[in-house]
């Protein structure tokens, strides 16, 4: 109330500032006006009588005098006239005149002003033909008058404006201050007091980026105290549930507060130009959501390559920029690629290479000798990068991401002995076989093994890396450790099987309808694929079974829609293009056999093909009654433990590949094979039919699956092997 108080004097004071300064010289103007108005009329007079008064200043007839004033009077405020002789004493005048009157100045013909009161004008002007002058007198009361007259006018308008602003700020300071601040309050009390306080409170108001920090400090505080009594329950149960508090102080623990380096070829936040401005872009990737709640509890740098068109503009003179950008947790370090060097390195090496040759999967892979080069300059590109982040540092934990870093840990260990450097390969190893086609195999090879520690997501790849390993280079396997010797350094490999956070306290979910009308589709059976555009994620699969699961239950068509939200990749290699467009066409066609007279603006299938976020796809995960997973080769998949670990209202159903590394732990999810369709398409139905007790069941367990294999204990785990190793030039602990 107060500060209400001091707003509405504030304006009141500026107000009455502005009002008196303009009304004060209003009022100058307005006198000036007036005795213009009087001087012009004088003058006019003056000038008129001056020569009928010529003869009565020779006889000094005042009486004749008078009369000729007589004409004008009443009329236009005129006094009276006087006629003087040089030195000013008065001949002849009108009665009630002064006595005297001051000759006209010189080399004025007409002299008009006020008399020293004020009630009087005179103008006076030189007889002709004799010596002396004329004098006309006006009453000029009415100057003063207009003068007070602007003065009132002016405190009426200020007077106006003042209740009429306080009104209206009075009126604005309640609605976007003082009730968004109540509103805002009393959704934090029950917050606070575990009560469900429902929405949100709205944020659009003047206070909308403090409402947006208490409600993100209000949703972090809701969110500690769930896992901190989520903690104590499993606790009391026997288990301990890993928190980001708790990953954080255990990597302090181990790492002793050495800083976390991830290093990823994407990276978790581009910054992109959109409508002329600057604006950020979360890609929907598995690896970052992987990844990214690590460093988010422990801090540290992500060195990526930065690919946003508007990247360079937002990092400073070291190329780093702080992320997230509402709420600043680690550093992003951007590393910046050419053209050749991103098609030789990427697009070449990594995705027509290594890509199909890892997951065996009805693509031929390319192996060309430039990029290969490409891809070695690029490895060493982002090894002078690490290398800059770690300088100074004793003992530095290095994690490395996937398939595109393979040279990497070699070429960091040569440098810096003495750092910890772990691999975690997401994609799936193949046999030995397999792999022998590579002919860079033992560069590789090598490169991986100078890594403390190498991480899959499951058992099988390991073995098959053991073994491609065996049969390729000179070493010594250790099967009951699972590591690999050789010169002088130990690499331990073991399975890490990556998962994600659990979503809890969301709020209320969307609506089913308005997603679906956001892209043109309804239905009310809403199934659900999220996928990049790639050959390996049994994409055309999924649609062949759809079409099978019509066929054979026409009573849900019209009702069922399947909406595939599709991220375009790696456009620029053909075999890339060309399954787009496969998958295009496939959609069409289905979508065109299935339209009848009575199913009109009904698709069974919507394919929405572009970038989507995190926030978006988290959406459609609240609302699908079932959620589809068909990769034909893949090695976790966390699409699947996404929408497990949505923050829904009612249980959904997961439809998941046997090819995949979650269905190892997903195991109450419908398991399928994906090259057979007729299964595909009966998990559709049981998806959809299913009891709802055995429906809930199965959340549940999949849900407590989650929970306890989240995200944070997979980095507690690779934390863990990470820190019993013994890097060269180590100290001892």
């Amino acid at each position: 109330m107060r500060v209400t108080f001091r707003l509405v004097v504030s304006i009141v004071l500026a107000a009455a500032a502005v009002s008196a300064g303009w009304t004060f010289f209003s009022a100058r103007a307005e006198r000036a006006r007036l005795i213009d108005e009087l001087d012009h009329r004088g003058s006019l007079l003056a000038e008129g009588l001056r020569e009928a008064a010529e003869p009565l200043a020779k006889r000094a007839d005042a009486k004749a005098l008078e009369r000729i004033a007589g004409r004008f009077g009443g009329r236009e405020r005129l006094r009276g006239v006087s006629l003087h002789r040089p030195d000013g004493t008065a001949v002849a005048a009108t009665s009630g005149l002064p006595p005297t009157a001051p000759p006209p100045r010189e080399g004025r013909p007409f002299d008009c002003g006020l008399l020293d009161d004020g009630s009087l004008h005179r103008c006076t002007a030189p007889l002709e033909e004799s010596p002396g002058f004329i004098a006309v007198f006006h009453g000029a009361a009415h100057v003063e008058a207009g003068v007070r007259e602007v003065w009132r006018r002016g405190f009426m308008r200020l007077l106006t404006q003042v209740l009429l602003m306080s009104a209206i700020t009075l009126w604005i300071v309640h609605l976007d201050v003082l009730a968004p601040i109540e509103r805002t309050v009393e959704w934090m009390r029950l917050l606070r007091a575990g009560e469900d306080p429902g929405p949100a409170p709205p944020q659009g108001s003047v206070l909308g980026p403090l409402a947006r920090e208490a409600t993100k400090l209000a949703r972090s505080l809701e969110t500690a105290r769930a896992a901190a009594e989520e903690e104590a329950r499993l606790r009391h149960a026997g288990h301990a549930l890993w928190t980001p508090e708790r990953l954080k102080e255990h990597t302090k623990d181990r790492l002793r507060g050495k800083p976390m380096i991830v290093v990823a070829n994407r990276e978790p936040y581009l910054h992109v130009r959109k409508d002329g401005a600057v604006t950020v872009l979360r890609p929907a990737s598995g690896l970052v959501a992987g990844v990214e709640p690590i460093l988010k509890a422990c801090g540290g740098t992500w060195v990526a390559h930065g690919a946003g068109d508007a990247d360079r503009e937002t990092v400073d003179s070291s190329d780093r920029v702080r992320v997230p950008p509402e709420e600043p947790r680690y550093s992003l370090r951007r590393v910046w690629l050419t053209r050749e060097q991103e098609e030789g390195y990427y697009y070449g090496f990594a995705n027509e290479g290594l890509w199909p040759l890892c997951h065996i999967a009805h693509a031929r892979p390319q192996f060309r000798e430039q990029d290969w080069k490409q891809y070695h300059a690029v490895n060493r590109l982002f090894a002078d990068a690490v290398l800059t982040e770690i300088e100074g540092v004793e003992e530095p934990c290095v994690l490395i991401q996937d398939y595109h870093f393979a040279l990497l840990p070699r070429m960091i260990k040569e440098a810096r002995p003495d750092a910890r450097v772990s691999l975690f390969w997401h994609i799936p190893w193949p046999n030995p076989e397999a792999f022998g086609i590579c002919p860079w195999q033992r560069e590789i090879l090598d490169g991986m093994l100078g890594a403390d520690v190498v991480g899959f997501h499951i058992q099988y790849h390991c073995n098959n890396f053991l073994e491609t390993v065996d049969r390729a280079l000179e070493c010594r396997i250790d099967w009951e450790r699972f590591a690999v010797r050789r010169g002088g350094h130990a690499t331990l490999v073991k399975p890490y099987p990556i998962s994600v956070a659990l979503e809890e306290n969301a709020g209320p979910p969307p609506s089913k309808e308005e997603l679906l009308r956001s892209i043109g589709a309804r239905g009310t059976l809403l199934v659900l694929g999220v996928d990049r555009l790639d050959y390996t994620k049994g994409i055309l699969e999924r649609f062949l079974a759809v079409e099978r699961f019509l066929e054979d239950n026409p009573a849900y068509v019209g009702r069922f829609v399947f909406v595939e939200l599709g991220a375009p990749s790696r456009t620029t290699i053909p075999r890339y293009r060309d399954f787009v467009e496969e998958v295009k066409r496939e959609a069409l066609r289905i979508n065109a056999r299935f339209d009848t007279k009575d199913t009109r603006g009904w698709r069974p299938i919507v394919l929405a093909v572009g970038h989507h976020e995190r926030t978006e796809v988290a959406r459609w995960y609240r609302v699908a009654d079932a959620c589809v997973v068909t990769s034909l080769h893949d090695g976790m998949n966390l699409v699947a433990k996404e929408y497990v670990a949505s923050d829904r209202e009612e249980p959904g159903t997961l439809i998941l590949s046997r090819f995949t590394g979650a269905s190892r732990e997903l195991r109450d999810a419908l398991i399928v094979n994906p090259y057979d369709v007729e299964r595909v398409a009966a998990a559709l139905r049981q998806a959809i039919e299913m009891e709802p007790e055995e429906r809930r069941r199965r959340w549940e367990s999949m849900r407590e699956a989650v929970r306890e294999h989240n995200i944070y204990r997979w980095g507690a785990r690779l934390v863990d092997d990470l820190s019993r190793a013994r890097p060269a030039g180590a100290a001892s602990t």
